[in-house]
């Protein structure tokens, strides 16, 4: 069974205290009444009480519906007051075949249907994280209705439609146990490994409610089971609603987690949550197996391949944002081109491509000239925005698939021209420095515009020197065309 757990107060003029001597004293009115109902109206004490047993799950489905509303989150929530509605449906049914029936111990099997499919929800809830994707949730939303399917045949093959054996009632009962006890058993662990402050105080209400539920509903089934309703026990019947009503309330002040769950054991769980639904299905097929085989094989059939294909599209997911954070840690975050990582990395590659095939290598690397100057009169976002510019022309200056451009660092970026002649490689960095000039970037510095210097290192055939030489080349032609008047390219070859 579920459990809802609040966090912070809904009203900021209405005490907290206030609240909770409210929803106290609301609860216990309503016990009061209904035990004053079941005590006093005699041969009608059965159809008043079956009236509050409904009017308690439908309080606390409202209070979760509030909650949800406080939030602004329903996840959880929504399955909670599903749960909730479909055994207060369980309850009306119940009313309408115990009343009108000749014998009123007969159990309507298609109310112990609801009692027992309130619980697929719940299931759910615990089983689906919130945070997976839409078709993930499907193939959960799936499971979790073949789960039901199953409950119902399960339950009508021990119970007919207007009522049950007692063979059949007594196992439909442990059925409520097991049911009870995997509601519980999950709800914990979620709570235990939760450490989203609104998923650990829904989980942690929904893991109280249900072990309280789970208690009650022992105690009815087993040792107070031929106690018909309308009498006195049918108070505890309602204690879960009405504490989980009570738990929801507005003003609820949010508790210190006692601990934070370890990271692997969080890891652990966030890992095998998606199991807990499966499992219960194949649980449940396996009660099916000598009554009706094939709807067993069916459950086993849909069980496994849901969990398959479900572990197929979470990996798939996760190869493709893993995937997505390679290229992201290959990127400079601000221009959008290869960093300083990936300069590295390619630079060691074509030049031993280079060496092994004898070709022509070229190194450029372009300053943006006075970029000191142009932070300090527009200031740190508009030099961003001049990087951005000047990463854009370059860029689209390279017409080669072999060419490549990176920032290299501040107001630096560097080229490799893999196997381009001497001609073309200057002429390359001419077309970059004039494609810079032509954009008329505005700028603090001496002619107004941004400009840019371009150093220069190429070989004809690469020798057994490490590639980082290259570059240290190409720096010394850097400084040599910023001492000669900056807005220019200089190269000495080797």
């Amino acid at each position: 069974m579920p459990t809802p757990y609040s966090q912070r107060s809904v009203s900021h003029a209405f005490p907290k205290v206030a609240w909770a001597q409210l929803a106290s004293i609301a609860i216990f009115a309503f016990l009061a009444l209904h035990a004053l109902t079941i005590v006093t109206i005699g041969d009608n004490a059965k159809a008043g009480s079956y009236l509050f047993l409904i009017a308690a799950p439908l309080v606390a489905a409202a209070a979760c519906a509030g909650r949800a509303r406080q939030e602004r989150n329903y996840q959880g929530w929504t399955e909670l007051g599903l749960a909730l509605l479909l055994w207060a449906t369980g309850m009306a049914i119940n009313m309408s075949v115990d009343l009108m029936l000749a014998r009123p111990l007969d159990v309507p099997g298609i109310s112990m249907l609801f009692y027992v499919l309130y619980g697929v929800p719940l299931i759910f809830a615990v089983a689906s994280p919130a945070h997976e994707q839409g078709h993930i949730r499907i193939i959960d939303g799936v499971l979790a209705l073949t789960l039901g399917a199953l409950f119902w045949l399960h339950t009508f093959s021990f119970a007919a439609f207007d009522q049950a054996s007692a063979e059949g009632v007594l196992a439909i009962r442990w059925l409520f146990d097991v049911e009870n006890c995997f509601i519980a058993m999950f709800a914990l662990v979620r709570w235990q490994a939760s450490s989203n402050p609104q998923r650990r105080s829904f989980f942690a209400i929904l893991t109280g409610f249900a072990i309280l539920y789970g208690i009650v509903a022992a105690y009815i089934n087993h040792l107070a089971s031929e106690i018909d309703f309308g009498n006195l026990p049918d108070l505890a019947i309602a204690l879960p609603f009405l504490w989980l009503a009570w738990a929801v309330r507005p003003g609820r002040k949010q508790r210190t987690p006692l601990w934070r769950p370890a990271s692997r054991f969080s890891l652990a769980v966030r890992a095998g949550s998606p199991l807990m639904l499966p499992a219960t299905l194949l649980i449940v097929a396996c009660t099916l197996i000598y009554r009706a085989p094939q709807v067993a094989a069916a459950g086993f059939v849909v069980g496994t391949l849901g969990y398959g294909l479900r572990n197929v599209l979470a990996q798939m997911r996760g190869i493709a944002e893993q995937d997505r954070l390679n290229r992201l840690s290959h990127l400079d975050a601000l221009t959008g081109l290869p960093n300083r990582r990936q300069f590295d990395t390619t630079l060691q590659r074509e030049w031993a491509r280079a060496r092994r095939l004898n070709n022509a290598f070229a190194i450029l690397i372009i300053d943006i000239d006075h970029f000191k100057l142009l932070n300090d009169k527009f200031g740190h976002l508009v030099g961003d925005e001049r990087l951005r510019d000047v990463a854009q022309e370059l860029s689209s200056c390279l017409v080669r698939g072999d060419d490549f451009v990176a920032r290299y660092g501040g107001e630096e970026f560097v080229a490799i021209l893999s196997g381009a002649t001497e001609t073309s490689a200057i002429a390359m960095a001419e077309k970059m420095r004039k494609a810079v000039l032509a954009r008329a970037l505005p700028t603090a510095a001496p002619g107004g515009i941004v400009t840019v210097s371009i150093g220069l290192a190429w070989v004809a055939t690469p020798s057994a020197d490490p590639a980082d030489l290259m570059v240290s080349k190409a720096d010394a032609a850097l400084y040599r065309a910023k001492n000669q008047g900056r807005n220019r390219v200089e190269h000495r070859p080797q």
